[in-house]
């Protein structure tokens, strides 16, 4: 047996358009697993879906934003009436935004607050009640060095993710009791869309690449294999852990 095989998990996965997230969504089809893609830019979910069917995967969308969490419970039912049950939840979705603390606006506050903790733990409540039910399951967040260090103009974002570590080991200890495993995966610094700037601004890039051992930034393909072992029954003894994907950033001074 393989226990990295994902055939037949159904995989919620938010922020699967772009970046990371595609990423790993295409890996985690690969490895066998049907994926139900959530955000809020359709466009971007119908190409990401089109793109892992074309190598053979199975993918579909789901429009949704998950800061309203009056909509997590439909979505839920959508998804599992669609592709069957959840055997995994992966919380992926992320902005970001920088300022100086003293001129943070408050609804970038609220913002990421909603974004990186909120949607996760209503997200996570409600595909769990199924979890319980089956009495299996595997949740799934994406953290940050930021949940573990701290950067001047992004203290917001460093906050969430601080919770949202706090938030993965509170469920992986009140959900493990059912068979279900709660894990974060914390990237470092990969090259992204989102981290276009950083890349392009040659101070930003030689701290990276000095302060990093592996000397260089992360590939997006290099956070598949974080996500299957997290995703497979290779992790059903691995609960409440932070697993962090960064070329050694957070092993060194």
């Amino acid at each position: 047996m393989n226990p990295f095989d994902l055939s037949g998990r159904h995989v919620l996965l938010t922020g699967g358009g772009s970046g990371l997230g595609l990423a790993v969504a295409e890996g985690l089809a690969a490895a066998g697993a049907r994926l139900s893609l959530v955000g809020r830019d359709e466009s971007k979910l119908q190409g990401a879906a089109d793109k892992i069917v074309k190598a053979g995967g199975n993918a579909a969308p789901f429009r949704c934003d998950v800061t309203d969490r009056d909509a997590l419970p439909a979505l839920v039912e959508k998804a599992e009436r669609a592709g069957g049950p959840i055997d995994v939840l992966f919380n992926n979705a992320g902005v970001q935004q920088r300022a100086p603390v003293l001129a943070f606006p408050a609804d970038g506050w609220d913002r990421m607050i909603a974004t990186h903790l909120s949607a996760p733990f209503f997200l996570s409540q409600a595909v769990a009640r199924g979890m319980v039910e089956r009495r299996r399951g595997k949740i799934i967040n994406t953290l940050s060095l930021m949940s573990e260090l701290g950067r001047p103009t992004i203290v917001p974002y460093t906050a969430a993710k601080g919770g949202l570590k706090m938030l993965t080991r509170g469920l992986a200890t009140e959900l493990g009791p059912h068979n279900i495993q709660v894990n974060g995966i914390a990237p470092g610094y990969f090259r992204t869309e989102m981290n276009e700037a950083l890349m392009a601004d040659p101070d930003f890039d030689g701290w990276v690449r000095n302060r990093t051992p592996a000397r260089r930034w992360g590939e997006p393909h290099e956070l598949v294999g974080a996500a299957i072992l997290l995703a497979s029954s290779a992790s059903d003894f691995i609960n409440g852990q932070v697993l962090f994907v960064d070329g050694g950033l957070t092993a060194s001074v």
